[in-house]
């Protein structure tokens, strides 16, 4: 389908409800005002309850992570067996690789090699320059042996094709190479994610085998590098993107699944060329796009859904400073933000299905978290500068109580990960429950803090990277 980014643009605006603005209905008003409002009065409480009870915003912040650790433990429990993926039988779509790409020359090479080694190499792998300012035009013109093109144009190859473009963002470049796909499926990949050898077959293999799927990532383990600071994060994030990824299988068991790691992703090219191709005025492009699809999916009545694929792998590139991993979370939860704003009429909405009843009120619970979760903290702060001692010793076993949960949960997660994964991981038990014991007072601070930030992003409109 050959189409301009222009028609890209007419489509977004007559299909995104950040322009058609649909009416909001009262159940989404309800559950969003509901979680503020309760938070604005257990904050309160903590100045009128007495014992423990004064502590309720956290109690209430611990017993909503304990739920959802229930909710993914269910839903993961058929992992404890090797899952086979599903008989591909139908025809094994055209793949192409999109490679977006910004100032990143010295990771570029090692990622088209990942792609060109792979054990059924795609098709094509496009590199779009966002118009890059480092030596990624010499590096690509000495890797791919083609002539650097000029702004806005493309050179072509037998397998690697090359566009450049003005810079304009990732949503904007993608969009340009959208209108030069002539495969069937597209995968994004990030130009410092490094695909495992069966990646892209596995990708084949879920779309082959479901004409339904419109979407589905692969599973990442971050690498921050051998700075101690590097080193560090990403003992915390290894850990953090093993849970998160086995609450995408629980979500998609619910179907519904909303979170697309752009870093590894797969979409039909027809799907998203019919929403309209991606967002450029949202921070998290991807997880906007998985939205849009899902919307249209259900009021057109197409049964479209999303996966994630245990057998799709890949490591991608992590922040190794901690001034690096706030701005990215500042961008992640800001970008989350505009998207819950962006779509809250499907908010406890039946018509949406599991999307709209089960994901999207967890979603809205989900703005308000690190609120909590630092409204507790700073709370336990002020007992201790106070000398409450006498509240903090239940509040203190009611912590100890949470990371005995936690403890067994990572390491539950650890064993249903190296099933799922094949084995394929460098997560061991030791340093999973070292990591539930030391992470609620530090990594996980520091997490909600990068949130909190993107809570002043979104209301201040402050919507660049």
């Amino acid at each position: 389908m050959s189409i301009s980014t222009t028609e890209l643009q007419r489509r977004l605006r007559s299909i995104s409800p950040r322009w058609t603005r649909p009416a909001v209905p009262l159940p989404s008003v309800l559950i969003h005002g509901f979680v503020f409002i309760a938070w604005i009065i257990l904050l309160g409480n903590a100045f009128l309850g007495r014992g423990i009870f004064a502590w309720s915003v956290g109690i209430v912040y611990i017993l909503y992570d304990t739920a959802l650790l229930l909710f993914t433990f269910v839903q993961t429990w058929p992992l404890r067996h090797a899952i086979a993926p599903p008989p591909a039988t139908g025809k094994r779509p055209t793949v192409t690789v999109i490679i977006t790409a910004y100032n990143e020359a010295a990771a570029l090479t090692a990622t088209i090699d990942a792609l060109v080694r792979q054990s059924e190499p795609p098709e094509r792998i496009l590199i779009a320059d966002d118009g890059s300012t480092d030596a990624t035009s010499a590096v690509l013109e000495a890797y791919c042996k083609l002539p650097v093109p000029a702004l806005g144009e493309m050179a072509e190859g037998a397998q690697l094709r090359w566009l450049r473009m003005p810079h304009a963002g990732k949503a904007s470049t993608l969009n340009a190479a959208l209108t030069h796909v002539d495969t069937e499926l597209f995968i994004t990949v990030d130009a410092d994610t490094i695909l495992r050898p069966d990646a892209i077959s596995a990708m084949r293999d879920a779309f082959a085998a479901d004409e339904r799927l419109v979407s589905a990532t692969g599973v990442l383990a971050p690498v921050c590098g051998n700075t101690t600071s590097g080193r560090v994060l990403e003992w915390f994030q290894s850990y953090e993107y093993v849970r998160n990824f086995l609450s995408r299988y629980a979500w998609m068991r619910m179907n519904g699944l909303l979170l697309i790691s752009g870093a590894f992703a797969g979409f039909r090219l027809d799907a998203v060329l019919t929403v309209g191709g991606f967002d450029a005025n949202c921070l998290v492009e991807d997880y906007e796009m998985i939205h849009r699809l899902r919307r249209y999916g259900y009021d057109q009545r197409l049964d479209w859904h999303t996966s994630v694929l245990g057998g799709a792998l890949g490591n991608t590139a992590a922040p190794a400073t901690l001034t690096r991993f706030l701005k990215q979370r500042r961008r992640w939860f800001g970008g989350f933000l505009q998207t819950q704003n962006w779509y809250r009429d499907m908010v406890g909405a039946g018509r949406y299905g599991d999307v709209g009843l089960w994901m999207l009120p967890v979603k809205a619970a989900d703005t308000m978290q690190p609120i909590y979760g630092l409204s507790a903290f700073v709370l336990l702060l002020w007992y201790l500068v106070t000398g409450r001692l006498a509240l903090l010793i239940p509040v203190g076993g009611l912590i100890i109580g949470k990371i005995v949960i936690d403890l067994g949960f990572h390491a539950w997660s650890i064993f249903l990960y190296r099933k799922w994964v094949g084995g394929q991981t460098k997560v061991n038990f030791g340093l999973a429950i070292l990591a539930a014991i030391v992470e609620p007072f530090s990594f996980q601070l520091f997490r909600h803090v990068g949130a909190s930030w993107g809570w002043f992003a979104f209301l201040t409109k402050r919507h660049g990277w």
